[in-house]
């Protein structure tokens, strides 16, 4: 079963980059509604390969269970466009959605042709096992939530942000 979406946000392809490899931006996506917290060592950045174990708390309180993220990054070509792929391999080992058999999570950011400014987001999830007919409507309301936090935080994720002209003085 797939939980898929694609919308553009307010950041540059390269923001949007760093901000898919940042945990803390993954942890700012589910706040408040799920706390996100270490098992292990945290990096400042997801590297391709790496894993890294968190988890889930519905506010903060209640324990819903915990996570193995396991991250790699691909980068294909598609029209002469760049596209670069976040994928996330790790499983639920606790919780509710540890009854999944298999969990696909991939993250796509390219720009928008003729819009340095802003990117196209392509999320997509599947999962499989006997109880994902009955997790499948609790993601996909979750991945909207998703998309509208994606949507709301993009506009803080500018690396360099605009600097105002400098006013002239008249002394």
């Amino acid at each position: 079963m797939r939980v898929m979406l694609k919308f553009q946000i307010d950041c540059d392809a390269d923001a949007a980059w760093r901000a898919l490899h940042s945990p803390a931006v993954l942890a700012e996506l589910y706040s408040p509604l799920i706390a996100l917290r270490p098992m292990t060592p945290i990096p400042t950045q997801l590297e391709h390969g790496g894993d890294t174990a968190v988890e889930m708390r519905m506010w903060g309180a209640v324990g819903i269970g915990k996570q193995l993220i396991h991250t790699t990054d691909r980068e294909v070509d598609e029209n002469g466009v760049r596209v670069r792929i976040l994928r996330d391999s790790g499983i639920p080992l606790t919780g509710p959605l540890a009854s999944l058999d298999v969990w696909d999570h991939q993250m796509a950011v390219s720009p928008v042709p003729g819009r340095p400014d802003r990117t196209l987001w392509r999320d997509r999830l599947t999962v499989r096992g006997a109880t994902a007919p009955v997790l499948w409507p609790t993601l996909w309301a979750s991945w909207q939530l998703r998309q509208a936090r994606i949507t709301r935080l993009a506009r803080t994720w500018a690396f360099d942000p605009e600097l105002a002209p400098a006013e002239t003085s008249t002394r």
